[in-house]
């Protein structure tokens, strides 16, 4: 009798279902970032959208930040315990839900909670590099898991003109709507195209341990986010990173404890795993800060000498070619890690980063010059962030894979948000006045660039000295057929 007629399916659905696996993921991946970039070009019209002050509508962009930090590390736990596709599916359907309640509503209080939801949409990478890890053979792992990366950049380059786009020619709450479709056409593809991995690593849900960094990373990234408009020195950012100190080296020393932690720490302070982490925390900073400040950039009125008063969608149409650039560079990511290590991938990447930021500090005027010097960056953070998850999949046990790179994700994230208030701090301080209006001066953005590109420099001088992993890499050891899971399911069919 036929094997797969013994299991009830199809040889050539499995077949087509096995092929569908990376591009559903990346979709998923492309449509998370898509989904965390809609909502800027609303930010100048949603006061007068919404009744709310400028500072209140600034939450629907900082709720979505803190709600991903706290879940990705979470919904990466809870994959390695329940099932890494169940949980990403949950994910693509609470962002999927919050899109629909933001197209239901111009309550800014509905709106800001809808935004948290979408927050989980930040744990749909790592949970998917995961699965890329336990359902494809070693020879397509390392191409998969670069696309996969890769998807963060090209979605943000995506993401932005499209809602320029909707939101010049059409209604705003339209953006959601088409938003919301696509999240149901993720939910639904990955259900049909991608199989629940066996991997698992069962045990009892760290309940305080999840509440313990909940409470510090909100108290953390706050205090980082909103230092700029609150002061640095005032009562609530100082008391808000205070509160972080204390309540993260408590959640430390419970994880420490306790038998199955949310975060094995033991792991993260392995040289291999916390340098790793270290890095993506570095190039997260440096990578942000390209996207925050070309947009700015290029808008700044033309009175100011430098400025070329582009609109919101010309801008969008500028950050594109970083997009497709990060989309057609991740083989290549893949190619020279599989060569000469993922490491060495990530150093030349954060050096690239860095060589991009020296393009911008010597040419900020002309904007063919501008979307050089930014593509050079994006070009560079394909390297690093194709190489981030090969480094943790090389260095963790196969049942941590999701909560070792929602942790790297985490990383990323805060260096994100810190890239953002230094952004913010700087062109604060260098500032001038155009038409009666404060605009920060070229020389601001200079400084800026300067400062990416020098934590460029330190992210690939934590890559070259994170140890080599001559035995154990993931993507390039041979497997005997029943090492994988995939492997595992055909000894099955066989033995059926």
């Amino acid at each position: 009798m036929d094997q797969t007629a013994a299991i009830g399916k199809p040889p050539c659905v499995s077949t087509l279902r096995d092929r569908l696996t990376v591009p559903v993921l990346a979709f998923g991946g492309i449509l998370m970032a898509v989904m965390q970039t809609v909502v800027v070009p609303l930010l100048p019209d949603l006061p007068r959208l919404t009744g709310a002050s400028a500072g209140t509508v600034s939450w629907m962009v900082t709720a979505t930040l803190l709600s991903g930090a706290v879940l990705t590390p979470v919904l990466g736990r809870a994959g390695d315990m329940y099932g890494k596709r169940r949980v990403l599916m949950s994910a693509l359907g609470l962002m999927t839900l919050g899109s629909v309640v933001c197209a239901l509503t111009s309550d800014i209080g509905v709106l800001i909670a809808a935004r948290t939801l979408s927050g989980a949409a930040a744990a749909v990478v790592p949970l998917s590099i995961s699965i890329l890890r336990d359902e494809l053979p070693p020879e397509r792992r390392g191409s998969a898991v670069a696309l996969m990366s890769a998807t963060v950049g090209t979605g943000a380059a995506l993401g932005l003109p499209l809602a320029a786009v909707i939101v010049q020619y059409a209604n705003w709450h339209t953006m959601f709507w088409v938003t919301s479709a696509l999240g149901v056409a993720g939910v639904t593809l990955v259900w049909w195209a991608v199989r629940e991995s066996p991997v698992r690593q069962p045990g009892r849900f760290d309940v305080s341990g999840t509440l313990g960094l909940a409470v510090g990373l909100v108290c953390l990234l706050l205090g980082v986010s909103q230092g700029g408009q609150w002061g640095w020195g005032s009562a609530r950012v100082v008391g808000l990173f205070a509160g972080a100190l204390v309540v993260l080296a408590l959640w430390c020393r419970q994880q420490l404890r306790t038998k199955e932690p949310l975060v094995d720490l033991r792991l993260v302070a392995e040289p291999r795993v916390g340098l790793s982490h270290v890095a993506a925390l570095l190039a997260g900073f440096a990578f942000y800060a390209n996207t925050l400040v070309t947009a700015q950039l290029v808008q700044a009125p033309t009175a100011t000498g430098y400025g070329l008063g582009l609109s919101i969608v010309a801008t969008g149409l500028c950050l594109l070619p970083s997009g497709v650039v990060m989309l057609l560079l991740s083989p290549v990511s893949a190619r020279i890690s599989a060569a000469r290590g993922p490491r060495v991938t990530l150093a030349l990447g954060a050096a690239v980063i860095a060589a991009g930021y020296a393009v911008r500090i010597a040419d900020s005027r002309d904007l063919w010059m501008i979307i050089t010097g930014a593509t050079i960056v994006a070009t560079g953070t394909t390297l690093a962030y194709s190489a981030l998850p090969t480094l943790i999949l090389r260095a963790v046990p196969a049942e941590q894979t999701a909560s070792a790179n929602g942790v790297n994700v985490l990383m990323r994230t805060i260096g994100q948000a810190g890239s953002s208030a230094a952004v913010a701090a700087v062109l604060v301080h260098h500032t001038g006045w155009v038409g009666g209006a404060p605009v920060p001066t070229l020389h601001g953005y200079q400084v800026v660039f300067a400062t990416a590109g020098v934590v460029a420099l330190g992210a690939a001088a934590a890559a070259l000295c994170i140890p080599g992993d001559p035995a154990q890499a993931v993507t390039e050891r041979p497997e005997r057929t029943g090492d994988s899971p995939r492997g595992a399911r055909d000894e099955a069919m066989e033995g059926a």
